[in-house]
């Protein structure tokens, strides 16, 4: 499965180029889930067609994230203190790649109607739970791949290729699969491969075989060529030295209250930048009725936005320190949280009414779609800024004989309270029957989030 476990060694602490490439793919190999399921295209169909209205929808689907966020939360550092014991990460690896390929690909029976629920609900959590540990697990090998001093680059390396193979997938689906309801022609022209219903939705359902396919395909060089370091040791006491472990670098941040301060923070901004993400599309279709092609254009829109100001970002990390930019895209991103439930079908920025444009088949061709963009981009622009300065930030406040230990822990804590946002999403959503009620409750992480930053006296 792998390559020699003393390839690492040979090489000065450097994985050879092929095992970098391979593990930077991986986070290729697994973005479609993320761009293509879980926010633009299967999302929002789940909600406003398989369930078959918005709200309900909405809510069902925060129920179904929060399940899954739940049991990543509580079973990650378990398993993670296992597989530290045991020395090897891939064939966990591989076992939830086989779990993250079969969910997927059971997403093509999400036929319209909600006979389907219990069998998608399953596939659905499945693929989550498994894409989530699968990450944590391929992150957890970078200290075995490159020195200390090139964690960074490789962790950018491996984002940087995600953000591609987002944007790739999403323009493959626009371009051969997905066709506009007007014409019935794809991006491209074209009609849809394989004679693929609209009627049935299948170009819906197709994105999750085809994110299976895509991830079995670009997962193979990880497997092949990225080495796992170690060797098989026996599970024997692994979780409790694990969570002894655990305890123990929790105990330690009480004597370092920065670091705690940030954390909390990150915590709860993560979770609501996740939410947004997540509920983004779902609110979008049930709002201005958006079918996958639409989203699809939505989506290209804000992945090319989040590149341009992750840029932008990492130039004003440099400049003004990571704790500004952290705080000043916390406030953008309350402008544009604020801004995009300001919008219905008749107003904007909740009072100033619009009237439908005469065109209702011309894409985004109401006011209230072009300034839901408008703030959708503005989000876009700053996700990557937040995510990439608060990894700065952390690498500033850390001991430098623990960062590893405290990068572990950082990524802990942005997935032990990931169930929390999509529950109270979920909950907001169908106790107000509202979409807009649920997705507003984004706000209060960010209002956290920005609160905790201001006390925060580094960076």
């Amino acid at each position: 499965m792998g390559g020699p476990k003393s390839a690492t060694d040979r090489s000065g602490g450097r994985a050879p180029f092929a095992g970098l490439f391979g593990w930077a793919l991986f986070d290729w190999a697994t973005q479609p889930f993320y761009t293509l399921i879980l926010t633009f295209i299967f999302a929002p169909y789940f909600a406003t067609v398989v369930v078959g209205n918005p709200v309900e929808g909405q809510a069902q689907w925060g129920y179904l994230t929060a399940v899954a966020g739940l049991i990543v939360a509580l079973s990650g550092p378990v398993l993670g203190a296992i597989a530290d014991a045991t020395g090897r990460r891939k064939p966990w690896i591989a076992g939830f790649s086989i779990v993250l390929m079969v969910g997927m690909s059971a997403l093509w029976f999400a036929l319209p109607g909600i006979a389907v629920f219990p069998l998608i609900a399953i596939a659905f959590i499945a693929a989550t739970v498994a894409a989530e540990f699968a990450a944590i697990f391929t992150n957890a090998m970078m200290p075995q791949l490159v020195p200390a001093r090139e964690l960074g680059r490789l962790s950018g390396w491996g984002w940087a290729l995600g953000y591609v193979g987002g944007l790739v997938s999403l323009v493959l689906m626009l371009a051969f699969v997905v066709a506009d309801p007007q014409t019935q022609k794809t991006l491209l022209g074209l009609e849809p491969v394989f004679g693929l219903d609209q009627a049935t939705h299948a170009d819906d359902r197709f994105s999750g075989p085809f994110s299976a396919v895509w991830f079995g395909l670009f997962a193979i060089p990880f497997f092949l060529f990225t080495p796992d370091g170690g060797s098989a040791r026996a599970a024997s006491g692994a979780i409790k030295r694990g969570l002894r472990e655990l305890w123990g670098t929790i105990r330690d941040i009480a004597h370092l209250p920065p670091i705690a301060i940030f954390l909390l923070a990150r915590m709860l901004y993560s979770d609501g930048l996740a939410a947004l993400f997540a509920f983004g599309g779902i609110y979008g279709a049930g709002l201005f009725g958006w079918r996958s092609f639409e989203l699809g254009l939505f989506g290209i829109s804000l992945t090319i936005a989040g590149a341009l100001g992750a840029v932008a970002g990492g130039i004003a990390d440099d400049r003004f320190g990571p704790k500004r930019v952290i705080v000043g895209a916390l406030i953008g991103l309350l402008i544009g949280t604020l801004g995009i439930v300001s919008i219905d079908a008749t107003r904007v920025l909740f009072v100033i009414d619009v009237t439908p444009e005469a065109e209702p088949n011309a894409l985004f061709a109401s006011v209230g779609e072009r300034v839901y963009l408008c703030f959708a981009l503005l989000i876009g622009v700053l996700a990557g800024p937040l995510q990439a300065a608060s990894r700065s930030l952390l690498a500033r406040l850390a001991p430098p004989d623990k960062m590893t230990q405290y990068f572990g822990l950082f990524a802990f804590s942005g997935k032990v309270t990931a169930f929390l946002a999509p529950l109270l999403i979920a909950t907001a959503t169908e106790l107000a029957t509202s979409q807009r009620a649920g997705v507003a409750v984004i706000i209060l992480f960010f209002v956290a989030g920005l609160a905790l930053m201001a006390r925060l006296r580094a960076g």
